[in-house]
């Protein structure tokens, strides 16, 4: 246990300085992105063109998100785009892919606000429009999935979509340790949870939870809910039937830690229902 103990300081500090070495989410590799705008639209009147726009551009330089960032890109071409003036469909675009690359509704005020005193006030302003638009929503999940980002010394991961179909909302999974011993940081949006389950196993098995941020819940077929805020533990023996999950009114991660076993596997059951959700979580 002291072993193991040691060993689990060690990944969330070398995690943590991980992270905070890469804000700006550089991907391993350069991404496959496929445009097509410029072939749609002067295909035949500019074909040249056409290819410059969606081989060049995209699919080489928009590309390179090992050099920079997605994220970055489009903040940097919106900056760009209302400091030339282009206040039209080009920048109602490059604002929507922006919010899709993860630039909060905050972020995006502030960006402008910025860019006002250098490329001018009217600019702005024609820029804020478009953007009230595209982030027309005031509880806009983004912000919040930035906010309790900031709030957890582990990344939040990809969407975890192989494993959808067992979930209700949506999840996230970052791996933190596939050696030795296999830890998951497993992040939740507000009501998320996975349906009941059980961890089989012959011999040994089960699964160890670890609250990282939030709140959320853990319970076992027949036993009262238990809450999760960081720092609980929850020891999950194998055979048992369980489920977990966010609180309805905030984010929530937890380490998933896998537990060695014989002949285990994972069997998914049926969904967690409203009725039984809102027992708990009122």
């Amino acid at each position: 246990m002291k072993k193991f103990a040691i060993l689990l300081s060690t990944i969330i500090i070398s995690t943590s300085m991980a992270y905070s070495k890469n804000p700006t989410k550089l991907t391993d590799k350069p991404s496959e992105i496929t445009q097509t705008a410029g072939r749609s639209a002067l295909g035949t009147f500019a074909p040249k063109f056409a290819e410059l726009n969606d081989d060049i551009l995209f699919g080489e330089v928009w590309s390179r998100t090992d050099k920079l960032s997605l994220r970055d890109r489009s903040i940097i071409t919106v900056t760009a785009l209302v400091s030339s003036g282009i206040i039209d469909s080009s920048l109602t675009y490059h604002l929507q892919e922006a919010k899709k690359n993860e630039v909060t509704r905050t972020e995006i005020a502030e960006i402008l606000t910025q860019v006002a005193f250098y490329a001018g006030w009217p600019k702005a302003w024609g820029a804020f429009r478009q953007a009230v638009e595209v982030w027309k929503d005031p509880s806009d999940s983004a912000d919040a999935k930035e906010k309790f980002q900031q709030e957890s010394i582990f990344p939040i991961g990809e969407p975890n979509d192989a494993f959808a179909k067992f979930f209700i909302g949506q999840s996230y999974i970052a791996p933190v340790s596939t050696e030795q011993v296999k830890i998951f940081n497993v992040t939740f949006e507000p009501s998320c949870r996975n349906n009941w389950h059980i961890h089989k196993s012959t011999t040994g098995g089960g699964q160890m939870l670890i609250g990282v941020a939030g709140r959320g819940w853990y319970q076992e077929e027949g036993k009262p809910a238990q809450e999760i805020v960081p720092g609980t533990i929850i020891h999950i023996p194998a055979n048992v039937k369980h489920w977990h999950g966010a609180a309805k009114d905030c984010w929530f991660s937890h380490l998933a830690i896998e537990i060695d076993g014989e002949d285990t596997s994972n069997e998914w059951l049926e969904p967690v229902s409203d009725a039984e959700y809102l027992k708990i979580d009122k």
